[in-house]
């Protein structure tokens, strides 16, 4: 829908709008004056922008639950354009802006203001922040602030000898309510705060000074037919211009970045419709520029998203734009109303409540934030522009910091040259290999003496094709001359895969990782080596864990849903690195992988990929060619794609010259695992299925907790580190079968500390009571539901499970089935994997008596015996569920709820059962806004 379109047609008002507006208004009060008397504006301009941002905006806002009106972030703009340009011109740029909002807007650019770096968004806010903190302070202690931070400070030992006792005491008690109102402890303690704490501390500091006859200058609000209103701007144009452009930047990135975050508030609450939870953001900036418009036109400030007034909206309980509606309603009711009361609030009680704000505005989770991205320079820039320069100038400042700290990022490379106590010669590649780094990759490696065997391990994620050729002829050189060269991924594993050569793109020459340094990626990524991001709460938590696995496309007709369009999804230990190559039927592919893997594509012009979709992926090569002369770098090979029957699926084979069967996999070796690339022995040394010894389980496991050590445990540590303080606080306890198919991290982009997890074979939960009950899941249902409190129960089946298998051959409905322990079902159980089953027991029965169909996928009936029988168990299970007395006390307090969900792993695709209706319904696939939810004070 078009930003432009008309407005949102409101939906009938709910009580819980009702009382949610109630809360916001009373938020928002104090707070409007507190703004306003910051930036040295009237007073009265602070109450029309809260109630201008909460009628206009919330009847028409995109982010139906964001809460606009003067926003702390917009202070220090404001007051310096105040007293640059005086208020009616100030109120001219605040209109100018509303209309440069509102054509962004149409042109539908509102994403692009999310592309600011955090560090920037965040820098800018404490720069911000502590602009604030400093000039209120010397309301606090009874003067009057300065035009600059540098003059507020010169002036502050002097206005320490001028402390007025009053204005000091207002303000402390202020502060002292606003601080410890939060922490009241006990029932009297849970009822108190839901009044606000900013409303009682003004409220108590006004009574304080009122019963001790304090004599303070309080609020001033003059009469509404003495009310200025904006005038024609008045000043030089570019001035204007540069006025008008900052008031749009802050206005519109606060805004944005405020949707945002209301956004991951509201999806928390189930009981909002997924219409309330996500925000049309170009909409919301349209809204914004409105609301700016009608503001500055009648006086007020300019008026952005308010994070503050937004999270009480959402936590009241608030259900639709109303209750931002409502709570404008109530400030004009104040407006008119109220005066005599407002005039009793000293302003040194308003200032100290600013200054809280401001002070709060330095973030200490902010700092430790872009302290581990390594991004403390660009925030700290930023902070220094703002407070000493400006906020245009410092948001500026932070922009060319970022672009240059990136541009280093890009062009440093650390390599490094060492032998160990073996003889064998390691070289080191730490970061981008550019065509910058030749000179010195080519120094390092003619270092190694000739006939040594050398490891080149590479754990960057990218690679130009001036390093890449400039590798390969040193490669051919030294093994010519009877060297030995292994190339190695970040994981230490070595790059002899059989990969086609044309993995180096013939447009542009360039090799890419395809999730380099993201964490996670979706499938679907298409022309572009490398997968979208951000699936996963913590992305550099999981940086480097896993390599991205090469896949091809396009698929012919009859493949599999799970490869359709996306080339193939990865399951790399909790990871989907999902990499996708588009091609033209002329074209070559160009398929993402690691630095390792392309440069080992030499050893392996040719090579055939089998797709299939009875078990994992496997990798062989043709060895009609002992010694084939390796394929050119810049000549790619074509491919074909067999016709599939009914039993197979397409077979992808790259028409060159075969690979030698020393570069062959071996036949255990599957890209697709955990440890990619990684060998059980070298290929004719073991009969397929031996493992030799240091290279078999033990081996793929100790060089996998060495991956994690040296390339993910830096990045994840400071949060393992803080979950082991505080402890676990997971919100879900989501049960699911032990299928190692099924990765409960990669389905759900869930990180340590998020879910608590029972897994067992078939995601069964034994009823209470039952024979041969089994007290373990019992027991972690009682923990997560009594001491843990999670808020939600899922129960997650998943197609082709083994264990309802076993229950249909058990029971004889089943012809392919199998058999084993499902024969004792029913029976006398001998196993304990059949004694086990037999929790699955009422699932069949119910399966039986409620027949075929009765609970299915959304579109369509279940495929078979089994899939009907693993729905089926899902809903049975959840049955189970309430029947623990834990649980049962927890759904009547209406402090937890229960969800089934079924795992479809062919399609990888995930379904969730519909509230009160046995149909799954699919969950659909959104398309990435912005790599993560930033959260502002």
């Amino acid at each position: 829908m078009s930003a432009c379109a008309p407005p949102h047609r409101l939906s009938r008002l709910s009580g819980a709008d009702l009382s949610a507006s109630v809360a916001v208004f009373l938020i928002a009060l104090p707070l409007s004056l507190g703004i306003a008397l910051a930036t040295g504006a009237p007073l009265e301009s602070g109450l029309v922008a809260a109630a201008v941002g909460g009628i206009v905006a919330g009847a028409i806002g995109g982010a139906p639950l964001q809460v606009s009106g003067p926003a702390a972030g917009l202070t220090v703009v404001t007051a310096e354009l105040i007293h640059r340009y005086g208020w009616r011109t100030t109120c001219a740029i605040t209109v100018l802006a509303g209309l440069a909002q509102i054509g962004l807007s149409c042109l539908r650019v509102a994403r692009t203001a999310l592309a600011v770096s955090p560090a920037v968004v965040h820098g800018m806010l404490a720069g911000i922040g502590v602009t604030i903190a400093v000039a209120q302070l010397h309301i606090v202690l009874g003067g009057t602030p300065q035009s600059s931070v540098l003059a507020n400070l010169r002036a502050l030992p002097a206005q320490l000898t001028r402390i007025h006792p009053g204005a000091l005491l207002a303000a402390a008690l202020t502060l002292a309510v606003l601080t410890s109102w939060p922490r009241l402890p006990g029932r009297l303690g849970r009822v108190a705060r839901r009044l606000p704490a900013a409303l009682v501390a003004v409220a108590t500091a006004t009574v304080t000074t009122a019963l001790f006859g304090l004599r303070l200058p309080v609020v001033n609000l003059p009469s509404w037919s003495s009310h200025a209103l904006a005038g024609l701007p008045d000043g030089p144009v570019l001035g204007i211009a540069a006025a008008v452009l900052t008031t749009t930047l802050v206005c519109s990135v606060q805004s944005l970045l405020g949707a945002v975050a209301v956004d991951k508030l509201a999806t928390a609450r189930p009981d909002l419709p997924p219409r309330m939870c996500r925000s049309d953001l170009n909409r919301e900036l349209f809204s914004q520029g409105a609301a700016n418009v009608v503001s500055g036109a009648l006086g007020g400030l300019p008026v952005a998203g308010v994070v503050v007034r937004s999270t009480a909206n959402v936590k009241a309980g608030a259900k639709s734009g109303n209750s931002a509606v409502l709570h404008g309603v109530w400030v004009v009711a104040a407006m008119l109303l109220l005066v005599p009361v407002l005039e009793l609030v000293p302003l040194a009680s308003l200032a100290a409540l600013v200054m809280a704000v401001g002070i709060r505005m330095v973030s200490l989770h902010h700092i430790r934030t872009v302290t581990r991205h390594r991004e403390v320079l660009v925030y700290g820039a930023t902070i220094l522009g703002v407070v000493l320069l400006g906020v245009l100038e410092g948001v500026g400042i932070g922009v060319a910091v970022a672009v240059a700290v990136a541009l280093h990022r890009l062009a440093h490379t650390r390599i490094t040259h060492e032998e160990d106590k073996l003889g064998a010669h390691h070289v080191r590649v730490r970061g981008q290999l550019t065509f910058l780094a030749v000179p010195r990759l080519s120094r390092t490696l003619h270092q190694v003496p000739h006939g040594a065997r050398c490891v080149v391990e590479l754990s960057g994620s990218y690679m130009d094709h001036a390093a890449y050729e400039a590798l390969q002829d040193w490669r051919k050189s030294h093994t010519g001359q009877g060297g030995e060269v292994e190339i190695a991924g970040r994981a230490g594993n070595r790059g002899k895969e059989p990969i086609a050569e044309d993995l180096v793109s013939a447009h542009s020459g360039t090799v890419h990782w395809g999730a380099a340094h993201s964490g996670a990626a979706r499938s679907g990524a298409v022309h572009s080596g490398a997968a979208d991001a951000g699936a996963m709460r913590s992305a550099p938590a999981h940086s480097g864990a896993y390599p991205a696995v090469a896949t091809a496309s396009p698929v012919a007709p009859g493949a599999s849903r799970g490869m359709a369009e996306a080339g193939g999804v990865a399951e790399a230990g909790g990871m989907a690195e999902a990499v996708a190559v588009s091609a033209a039927a002329t074209a070559p592919t160009t398929p993402a992988v690691p630095m390792a893997a392309a440069v080992s594509a030499a050893d392996s012009p040719g090579s055939t990929l089998d797709w299939s979709t009875t078990g994992p992926m496997s990798a062989s090569a043709s060895a009609s060619t002992p010694n084939p002369a390796p394929a050119p770098v810049s000549t790619p090979t074509s491919t074909s794609i067999s016709t599939p029957t009914s039993t197979s699926t397409p077979t992808l084979t790259p028409t060159s010259t075969p690979t030698p069967a020393s570069a062959s996999a071996h036949p255990c070796c599957r890209p697709w695992t955990p440890w990619w690339n990684h060998r059980c022995g070298r290929p004719g040394s073991a009969a397929p299925g031996a493992v030799e010894s240091g290279r078999g389980g033990q081996g793929q496991l100790a060089r996998g907790i060495n991956a994690f050590l040296r390339d993910t445990a830096p990045h994840v540590r400071g949060e393992l580190a803080r979950l082991a303080r505080e402890g676990q606080k997971p919100t879900q306890l989501f049960l699911t079968c032990a299928d190692s198919r099924v990765v409960t991290s990669m389905i759900t982009a869930s990180g340590p500390g998020d879910l608590f997890v029972v897994r067992n074979v078939g995601n069964l939960v034994p009823a209470p009571g039952s024979e041969s009950g089994d007290d373990s899941v019992a027991a972690a249902i009682e923990y997560a539901v009594d001491v843990l409190e999670v808020q939600s129960i899922t129960v997650c089946g998943h197609s082709g499970c083994g264990a309802m298998q076993a229950l249909l051959a058990g029971s004889g409905a089943g012809s392919d089935a199998g058999s084993g322990a499902g024969s004792d079902v029913g029976s006398v159980a001998r196993t304990p994997l059949a004694r086990w089953l037999r929790h699955g027991v009422p699932s069949l029965e119910r399966t039986a008596v409620e027949g075929r169909g009765w609970v299915r996928l959304a579109g369509r009936a279940p495929a078979d015996a089994v899939e009907q029988l693993c729905l089926t168990n899902v809903v049975q299970q959840l049955d189970h569920l309430r029947a623990h007395e834990s649980v049962a006390r927890a759904l009547r307090e209406r402090r937890l709820e229960l969800h089934g969900m079924y795992f479809h792993v062919g399609d990888a695709q995930a379904y969730l059962l519909r509230t009160g209706d046995p149909v799954f319904a699919q969950v659909e696939a959104e398309v990435a806004g912005i790599e993560g939810l930033r959260e502002q004070v």
